[in-house]
């Protein structure tokens, strides 16, 4: 197996293994750990502007799409990746209460338009939530944005809600949104949409990616945190172990804690290599 598909394996039999507490098993709103309630989740998503005229005025109308339903992406919890997939038909019962919704760039800044002036329209089909804007062209902050959609310096979405129902898969691996809310949430272009990344469990994945990249000071500083952890029990060998080294060779030293992860392994390594050099 792949280190991911271990770590997959690992996380799983985890959340297998606490399944008894509220926070995998009970019905209704069930988050994974460290899951924040209302998560901002991105999508890359094909983004259209053009001028029209509405209301005997020029607007510049925005059209994209700010999910995608059934197709999965990669998040982290408290016991390791797993994959999230919004549901088809998650948006249903918010978009029949007639939300408050704004849009605006990067969840941040003045809006640009809402479902209260209803210059912000909201549906949901097949493919996802879909919105359409229609944004001021007199507004600094819009040409600036437009510019952005022309140059294709900004092409993706993302949507801030809270999510009311969901499940994890029997095996664990998977967490369905099966509704979320979209009231006081917004909708809106970003810089970066691929997958979400803005809860600490969910940058976990980022810090794994970085491990081997990272400079030197920085290893021996997470080398050295890890070790102080008394919580990371060793885990089963991916093959078995090479040869013992002959005695000329540099042993690394000894960690206090009860075992090590993975990446404690990956840091170890780095730091190693950096001072051989």
């Amino acid at each position: 197996m792949s280190t991911m598909t271990a770590l997959r394996a690992q996380a799983a039999a985890a959340r297998s293994a606490a399944a008894g507490s509220a926070s995998t098993t009970s019905p209704g709103t069930v988050l994974p750990r460290d899951r924040p309630e209302s998560p901002e989740v991105r999508f890359r998503s094909q983004l259209r502007a053009k001028k029209v005229l509405r209301d005997e005025q020029e607007w510049y109308e925005v059209t994209g799409y700010a999910s995608a339903f059934e197709q999965g992406y990669e998040m982290y919890d408290f016991y390791g990746p797993y994959t999230e997939i919004v549901s088809h038909g998650a948006a249903d019962a918010t978009l029949a209460a007639d939300p408050e919704v704004v849009f605006r760039f990067n969840h941040g800044g003045t809006p640009m338009a809402g479902t209260r002036n209803q210059r912000l329209q909201l549906w949901a089909d097949d493919a996802g939530l879909g919105q359409r804007a229609w944004l001021n062209p007199k507004r600094a902050d819009v040409q600036l944005l437009i510019q952005a959609l022309e140059d294709d310096d900004v092409r993706e979405q993302s949507f801030m809600f809270r999510i009311t129902s969901g499940q994890w898969s029997p095996d664990y691996t998977e967490y369905r949104i099966n509704s979320f809310d979209l009231d006081r949430g917004d909708v809106g272009p970003v810089t970066y949409g691929a997958n979400p990344h803005t809860s600490v469990s969910a940058r976990a994945g980022d810090f794994l990616a970085s491990i081997p990249n990272l400079p030197p000071l920085m290893a021996r500083e997470a080398y050295q945190r890890l070790a102080q952890r008394t919580d990371l029990a060793v885990p089963p060998p991916l093959h078995t172990p090479p040869p013992v080294a002959p005695a000329t060779a540099r042993t690394a030293p000894a960690s206090p804690a009860q075992g090590r992860s993975i990446a404690m392994l990956r840091t170890q390594l780095l730091v190693s290599a950096d001072d051989d050099r």
